[in-house]
């Protein structure tokens, strides 16, 4: 190892010093204001690990994605330091509208494509992220032995669907309408997972729900299968919204959920390849 002379040092420590100055300077303000300690990463802030910019993004999704979007998100901000993900959760119908009245965010994902049509010109182009299909779901060990579609139209059955203007509900509808079932609902609620929990609770007997929301809550419900030739295919679209402040970092996330990391989170969860 070698070291300066003397006088070099001394030179050095002289030039130093009146760098430090000026720096010290700028980092309380040129202009006066106070640091106050972090400001809230942007589109235009410091770049993760992964080349996608740091940001704090809000992405309203459906209902059904409530398990799997917070284990797809705890998993994308690990490996994207410095971004935050809010999520907000409803009926496909709701986000719509919140995406409608200009409510600010930055991702829209619904549950089937026409209610992100509803929106295309407040959206970049969506993405089909994944695919699910419904199932009848009952009380823990399927206590009034529902075995097929046509037993829900048993009307000593308390069967609980989603509202006609929701995903599900649109999707419970189609798949009732093919076979000729009529179903008398004791209510119909605003979102899947509140038919899920008018089961879980009790207060429901049986239920259309996605297979997803099913095996969510296993230990609590029991899931009866619909045939392929009988069931609906329930598509996912993401999509940017063009008002978002941090289109970069939105457009990243939205191509996250399609790469192999993403779609292995989707998947585990029970959700189909789209």
């Amino acid at each position: 190892m070698s070291f300066a002379p003397a006088g070099r040092r001394t030179a050095a420590a002289v030039l130093t010093a009146a760098l430090l100055v000026p720096l010290a300077a700028c980092s309380s303000g040129d202009d006066g204001k106070k640091d106050t300690g972090g400001s809230t990463p942007s589109a235009s802030g410091s770049g993760s690990a992964s080349g996608a910019p740091a940001a704090n993004l809000t992405v309203l999704a459906a209902a059904s994605l409530t398990d799997v979007f917070k284990t797809a998100g705890a998993a994308y901000e690990k490996s994207h330091p410095g971004t935050k993900l809010t999520f907000s959760f409803a009926g496909s119908q709701e986000l719509v509208a919140q995406v409608s009245q200009g409510a600010p965010a930055d991702v829209l994902v619904t549950a089937d494509t026409k209610s992100m049509d509803k929106v295309k010109a407040d959206t970049g182009t969506p993405a089909v992220i994944a695919k699910n299909r419904l199932v009848i779901a009952t009380g823990e060990g399927n206590p009034h032995k529902v075995d097929d579609l046509k037993d829900l139209a048993d009307t000593k059955l308390k069967v609980v669907l989603a509202a006609p203007e929701v995903p599900a509900g649109k999707y419970s509808k189609q798949i009732l309408d093919k076979q000729r079932i009529t179903v008398e609902p004791v209510s119909q609620e605003p979102n899947v997972r509140a038919v899920l929990s008018k089961v879980e609770l009790g207060e429901a007997d049986a239920g259309l729900v996605y297979k997803t929301d099913a095996e969510s809550a296993r230990d609590k419900v029991d899931a009866v299968e619909i045939p392929d030739d009988r069931n609906a295919v329930a598509q996912y679209p993401a999509a940017t919204l063009k008002d978002s402040k941090n289109a970069e970092a939105a457009a990243a996330f939205v191509a996250w959920l399609s790469s192999p990391e993403g779609q292995r989170i989707l998947q585990d969860a029970g959700f189909q390849k789209p």
